[in-house]
């Protein structure tokens, strides 16, 4: 048997500003930082020795892994994927959430956040949020980089990097520190989700969910903290 935990980040600024974030590299709040020590706090609690640690490129997963490992005493290298980086939410990127709703209805908004192939409009590559602009990706390819994407982009990006990278270590215990898209496209593929299922799921922030395989499949799982856990899968 192995384990596969993955966590959202704590609450970052902009998660408290209700700001569609994407790949804008924003920190932990003092909350979110409060997330991440319990979160490695139930972690310990499970006694199982973390093999691999992966976290996207970004500054709140870091921070939520570095925190948790702390708690841990657990300081192996961490490797960072910019696949795993959150959606990026093109043109929508550092606008409120809820200015939104009342500008553009609260079903358009939805439809943005959660359907598996609209993509926002761009964001023009001018704009300082643009990953183009933002010293944390200067190591990634140019072509690589979106400019908008929907969750089915998101989505291939995170399972070619997961094929590619993870899915032959059956025998390793593996913490990815994530994103609600990024983390939400990984229990798509592994949970074997429809388009419709995908848009419902709720991933909540520094709340490890810790899967249980057996021979490359699942057979058990949970939120390890149970007062804040969203409703779990069917598999």
């Amino acid at each position: 048997m192995s384990y596969l935990i993955l966590i959202r980040h704590g609450q970052s600024v902009w998660n408290l500003e209700k700001k569609f974030t994407g790949w804008v590299d924003v920190d932990l709040t003092e909350n979110g930082k409060s997330e991440a020590k319990k979160a490695g706090q139930l972690i310990k609690q499970e006694n199982i020795e973390i093999n691999l640690y992966y976290s996207s490129f970004q500054l709140r997963a870091k921070n939520t892994l570095k925190i948790i490992q702390e708690e841990l005493q657990d300081f192996k290298e961490v490797k960072s994927a910019w696949e795993l980086n959150e959606r990026h939410y093109g043109a929508l990127t550092g606008l409120n959430k809820d200015e939104m709703k009342v500008k553009l209805g609260e079903e358009k908004v939805h439809q943005f956040r959660r359907s598996w192939d609209l993509r926002p409009d761009p964001l023009d590559k001018s704009n300082p949020y643009h990953p183009i602009n933002i010293v944390t990706y200067k190591e990634i390819p140019l072509e690589k980089i979106p400019d908008t994407e929907s969750l089915k982009d998101t989505y291939e990006r995170v399972i070619n990097f997961y094929n590619r990278d993870l899915e032959k270590k059956t025998n390793e215990n593996i913490l990815i520190s994530a994103h609600g898209n990024s983390i939400r496209a990984l229990c798509k593929y592994l949970f074997n989700l429809d388009n419709n299922e995908i848009s419902k799921l709720e991933i909540p922030t520094g709340n490890p969910l810790l899967i249980e395989l057996e021979n490359s499949k699942i057979s058990n799982c949970k939120y390890l903290d149970q007062e804040r856990a969203k409703d779990l899968l069917v598999f």
